[in-house]
């Protein structure tokens, strides 16, 4: 038999040398990316000159700022009616399109209106024969009281005549009533708009029989300019918002989107409920909204900001200044030589953009607006404005190649 070939086997040792090698090359290129010199900012780094932190800065100001209360509102129509026949007969015309605007009083739709001249010719015919029966008795009495006074008929006989008189003077003033009664039905077949507003879907086309009784009607009418908004706020805002109502004075409303991105319309405050829902402990509050644009529309769900004070005089900074960490809020206020100083604030009320902050922070004190996030207490920033040219404003080095400088206004100029 022949000797089998030795098996190799790879020496314990040779192994862990490998492996050694492996990690000290991992932890090398670690180290390296790691520890690397950022570049200037002329070759494309993030950091200007001298290392400082490129940032936008805004000035505190002292300011108004509005206290708003939030709500969730839905949109009522100022007025919605629903498009009646008073007469029952068959719709012969429709005179409006769905969707268009109408005015009061506006023609809208026709009835047949023969059977109801008919009922008006005859109210007038019998108008005519009593008139004419009682313009006879008149005449009667007169020739009975000649009579009665040279004692030639009785006095009975001339009060009888005078009892026809009045008995005919009740019929026609019956017959009048009947006569106008059935031109106002006449009148009736011409349908007109009750109130002016966006009408509906029509609910009857023409040819169909309709009633005064039909629960739809022929369309519904909303009026949207102006229209309102109805909404609902804790029973502990009543007082305050009672107070700002019994000033007269027009406080705002401003109705925006389901997102809270675009501001849809702005209003005035109408009225309140009289009563506090026990189930909820809220109280309905209407809007009212001119809606020229129609961005508004009935059952429409928006959210309502209403101005429920108004703070005088506070110090505000941009909302996108104020910081918060561990420790609370804050803001990085930019100080003479380039470097920011972190200020603990406490903020307040928040009116669009602008948010009140208490401590020391003073009007007109530079707060970091934009590249706040990688900032340290005592660290050296460069403040950028867009647009803007010549040296940076707070920093010590030159601006660097990788920002645009320029002249307010003045298009940049390629080379």
């Amino acid at each position: 038999m022949g000797t089998e070939p030795a098996v190799s086997r790879r020496h314990p040792l040779r192994t862990s040398l490998i492996a050694a090698t492996l990690a000290g090359l991992i932890a090398a290129v670690w180290y390296w990316s790691d520890h690397r010199p950022l570049p200037a900012a002329g070759n494309g780094g993030r950091h200007g000159a001298g290392g400082s932190q490129p940032v936008s800065v805004a000035e505190a100001r002292r300011m108004d700022l509005r206290v708003w209360l939030n709500a969730l509102g839905t949109v009522t129509p100022r007025n919605l009616v629903t498009l009646r026949t008073r007469v029952d007969g068959t719709l012969l015309k429709v005179n409006f399109h769905e969707g268009q605007m109408v005015k009061m009083g506006e023609r809208l739709a026709e009835i047949d209106p023969r059977p109801f001249q008919i009922a008006l010719d005859q109210a007038q015919g019998q108008l005519a024969r009593d008139s004419a029966l009682l313009d006879n008795a008149r005449l009667d009495l007169a020739r009975y009281q000649d009579l009665l006074a040279r004692d030639a008929v009785p006095r009975q006989q001339r009060d009888t005549q005078d009892a026809l008189v009045r008995q005919y003077l009740g019929t026609v003033a019956s017959d009048r009533s009947q006569v106008a009664n059935a031109r106002l039905q006449l009148d009736w077949t011409h349908v007109t708009a009750p109130s002016g507003g966006r009408i509906g879907l029509r609910q009857v086309d023409p040819g169909n029989q309709v009633h005064a009784a039909d629960t739809n009607g022929l369309a519904s009418i909303a009026q949207l300019q102006p229209t309102t908004v109805l909404f609902s706020v804790p029973e502990t805002n009543l007082p305050a918002i009672n107070a700002r109502l019994a000033t007269h004075e027009p406080v705002a409303v401003e109705a925006w989107d389901r997102e809270q991105k675009l501001r849809l319309a702005q209003g005035r405050l109408l009225t309140s409920d009289n009563q506090i829902d026990p189930a909820t402990g809220t109280i309905k509050i209407r809007a009212e909204f001119g809606n020229q644009d129609s961005a508004l529309f009935p059952n429409q769900f928006v959210n309502i900001r209403l101005a429920q004070d108004t703070l005088r005089q506070v110090v505000a900074v941009p909302g996108a200044a104020v910081q918060r960490g561990d420790k609370g809020s804050f803001v990085y206020r930019v100080a003479a030589g380039g470097t920011v100083v972190m200020i603990p604030v406490a903020s307040g009320v928040v009116d669009g953009d602008w948010v009140a902050v208490s401590g020391e922070i003073k009007p007109g004190d530079r707060v970091v607006s934009d590249g706040a996030d990688k900032l340290r207490d005592g660290a050296k920033v460069e403040v950028i404005v867009p647009g803007a040219s010549g040296k940076p404003q707070g920093g010590h080095g030159k601006g660097g190649k990788g920002w645009s400088h320029k002249p307010s206004g003045t298009p940049e100029q390629k080379s």
